[in-house]
């Protein structure tokens, strides 16, 4: 099975596709609208753009919607998610300026607006009424789009994790229902462990390869259940919280109960053992239902999944969505091509668009960025129960920090939890306090 987010990898590009609407022009860096004589406005055009891997199934999808909405083809760039951020700089740096759009993890926008890689485009997105920005759904809007008072893109994806389980591995070892703790979550993941580990089958696949993408999730994920946050009410790093602590531990706690070696466990090591059917739980993207279900995924566990949101911790007692993800449409800084990227964006993240794109098959890795798409009928009748844990981005989401060193951040952050795992760096408090002041230095 090809992960939705392949090995730590993923992140590629390929294309999509912009629906012309009036008023989405705006002005630009000089592109030129040829209208061919069947009035398409942008007729032999042609738009480069960036996106991660496991986004491809969308980028065809769009680029062929794209051609028959205006007749312009789109040209995609593949690279690996970790890498997306500085290619974008370096193609605009250089001088090569090969890209005109893409779609970066939303933790790098500070870093790429303060390289001069990507466009500030508050103008446009507050004054183009068609963009009906209302409809985003507001955790995800601001943390996807915004850094400071300024707005660099559009969500594209609303990635949140969410906690799937195998209801017939569940069943065979007693386990009635799926745990609404962190600490009932451990003790299931023990049971099936202690259960069936001889046979292959292990309580829980725990992402936990050094990257931000990968073990920096599996912590968010517990941070947002305990109740923590990255940065406090005033910016500053709290990752030093009892939260924070109590994250980290409990990450600690289920690694030796986990598919062998969580270290070394990336998207596709993860996804492979949860559609092959031997984990009992798995933290993942929502679409990781869909593709649970779809033939083309040689899914073993068609039928016997469920899905619920993430556990809850210590005084904390509403579970949260963890944005871990999520990835935004921004327009590079120095394209010749702004109009064309803006009719693609205006596309690419509309309602209808993303609509279809959350049931297609086979399926395109993308979850709900709008509340309209997230509330559509036919999600809704394919998959009531994904659509039901993805509300919980309505309220309460924890999101990661976007401005300026946004990603270094999240680089010391997994580097420290990495060695917290290999036993490293003395205990749970002991890392995040480390982890804590070099927050602080990089932030000052």
């Amino acid at each position: 099975m090809t992960s939705r987010r392949r090995s730590a990898a993923a992140v590629a590009a390929l294309a999509a596709t912009a629906l012309v609407l009036a008023g989405c022009a705006g002005a630009s860096n000089g592109s030129s609208a040829s209208t061919a004589s069947d009035g398409k406005k942008f007729a032999g055009q042609t738009l480069t753009v960036e996106m991660i891997s496991s986004h491809e199934g969308a980028a065809k999808w769009l680029a062929a919607e794209f051609k028959k909405e205006t007749g312009a083809t789109v040209k995609t760039v593949i690279v690996p998610y970790d890498e997306i951020g500085s290619k974008i700089a370096l193609d605009q740096q250089s001088g090569a300026n090969t890209i005109d759009a893409a779609a970066p993890w939303y933790v790098s926008l500070g870093d790429l607006a303060s390289d001069g890689a990507i466009q500030d485009l508050s103008s446009w997105i507050k004054d183009d009424k068609a963009l009906d920005t209302s409809d985003f759904i507001p955790s995800i809007y601001d943390a996807y789009s915004k850094v400071g008072d300024k707005r660099y893109g559009l969500p594209f994806d609303g990635d949140t994790h969410v906690l799937f389980y195998n209801t017939e591995i569940l069943a065979r070892n007693g386990i009635q229902a799926p745990p609404k703790t962190w600490d009932e979550y451990l003790q299931d993941v023990k049971t099936i462990t202690a259960n069936e580990s001889a046979q292959g089958v292990y309580g829980a696949a725990v992402f936990g390869q050094k990257s931000p993408l990968i073990l920096g999730a599996s912590y968010a994920n517990r941070l947002a259940g305990f109740g923590g946050e990255f940065l406090d009410d005033k910016g500053k790093p709290a990752l030093d919280s009892e939260a924070a602590v109590q994250a980290a531990q409990a990450l600690v706690d289920v690694n030796k109960y986990a598919l062998p070696t969580p270290a070394e466990t990336d998207f596709g090591a993860g996804n492979s053992a949860w559609f092959a059917g031997r984990v009992g739980f798995i933290e993942n993207w929502t679409d990781l239902g869909v593709r649970s279900e779809d033939a083309s995924s040689d899914s073993k566990v068609a039928g016997k999944w469920g899905v619920v949101t993430l556990p809850t911790g210590g005084s904390n007692t509403t579970s949260r969505a963890s944005l871990v993800a999520g990835f935004t449409w921004v327009i590079t800084a120095n394209t010749k091509k702004a109009d064309l990227a803006k009719a693609f964006i205006q596309f690419a993240t509309s309602s209808k668009v993303n609509a279809q794109l959350l049931v297609a098959s086979p399926p395109t890795g993308i979850d709900p960025n709008r509340k309209s798409s997230l509330n559509d009928a036919t999600y809704g009748k394919d998959f009531p129960t994904i659509q039901n844990v993805n509300k919980a981005t309505l309220t309460g989401s924890l999101a990661w920090p976007t401005g300026k060193h946004a990603t270094e951040l999240a680089q010391v952050l997994t580097d420290g939890l990495a060695k917290l795992l290999a036993g490293q760096g003395g205990s749970a408090k002991q890392t995040m306090d480390d982890i804590q002041k070099k927050w602080e230095s990089i932030l000052k």
